[in-house]
């Protein structure tokens, strides 16, 4: 990885966590007049420039990669992913802020000692059109830790959404994601990240067709909420429709609604379109997070830097 490719990997991380903190005051609200958009850190239910479950889950998401990789092997083996199920039942465990209806439902299962393959098909099966964006808003971490090996990429991506949202939607998502970070890292312009990550990944029709008309789509018309669909149109557009990592994620998470996941996964994308570098000074400075599954400490945008460091060089597991 050269330097260049390697400010765009920071970008990525630093970017969903900053993306987050930005949309978190603005979550549940309204869509905001273009003409008073909310351009800096404000404090919410959290303090100004933290960041949410979102950020948390990619954390934890990120400790089980560099733990074990690839989640999915060769072998077809499921017992890696028990290790990503784990981590997530223990950040549950440890009470976070806020935790998606989905994602709580399967957790709260797996935490009773309930198997995660059997706890995510219950809880799928009880709520079949449940296709929440939950599963995509942490899914970058695999990008990173698999930035040279593109199927070991899509892998990975769909079986972390597995664990916890099956839905094919979410599942292809957490893939499509990732697939158009690999392309930006790479210096890729990012339309034709998205056209190449639209062509490696499988995909139901109706997510593919409203991706590929987000561009087209004027801002009154963005839904902006959890549904995974949703999230990719406001992700897009947002990528698509801008000129830098600033404007891309200001005009998403000022779309409202579920501004912070949405603003996590466009800033995930942007800050590897855009590098480290691009992303405001003035956010950076008052990013902050804590991490219960860490030290306990509170987490920064220089620490995203280095778990970007981390997930890039590690060498594969067995």
């Amino acid at each position: 990885m050269d330097a260049a490719m390697r400010d765009r990997a920071q970008g990525c991380a630093v970017g969903a966590a900053v993306g987050d903190a930005l949309g978190m005051p603005l979550e549940f609200g309204p869509r905001q007049p273009p003409d008073r958009l909310v351009c800096e850190m404000r404090a919410g239910r959290l303090p100004a420039g933290t960041f949410t479950d979102d950020t948390e889950m990619a954390l934890a998401l990120a400790e089980s990669l560099l733990a074990h990789r690839p989640l999915d092997p060769a072998d077809g083996s499921t017992e890696l992913a028990k290790v990503l199920a784990q981590h997530f039942v223990a950040w549950y465990r440890a009470g976070p802020d806020d935790v998606g209806n989905h994602t709580r439902a399967v957790l709260s299962r797996i935490a009773a000692g309930e198997p995660w393959e059997q706890a995510v098909e219950t809880v799928q099966r009880r709520r079949p059109d449940s296709a929440g964006n939950g599963s995509v808003m942490r899914c970058w971490p695999v990008a990173l830790a698999h930035w040279d090996d593109l199927d070991r990429l899509l892998a990975d991506s769909r079986l972390q959404s597995r664990v916890t949202h099956p839905h094919p939607e979410c599942v292809a998502g957490s893939a499509f994601v990732n697939a158009v970070i690999y392309h930006l890292l790479r210096r890729v312009l990012p339309a034709e990240a998205v056209a190449l990550a639209m062509e490696a990944v499988e995909m139901p029709e109706p997510l593919r067709a409203v991706i590929e008309a987000a561009p087209g789509r004027g801002r009154e018309q963005l839904e902006n909420s959890g549904w995974v669909r949703h999230t990719l149109e406001s992700t897009v557009w947002g990528l698509l429709t801008t000129e830098s990592f600033e404007e891309a994620v200001v005009q998403v998470v000022n779309l409202g609604r579920d501004a912070d996941t949405a603003g996590a996964v466009v800033g995930a994308i942007a800050g590897a379109a855009y590098g480290l570098k691009a992303i405001p000074i003035r956010w950076r400075e008052v990013l902050r997070g804590e991490w219960s599954l860490g030290s306990g400490r509170l987490w920064r945008a220089d620490d995203l830097v280095a778990l970007a460091d981390q997930l890039a060089r590690r060498p594969f597991g067995d």
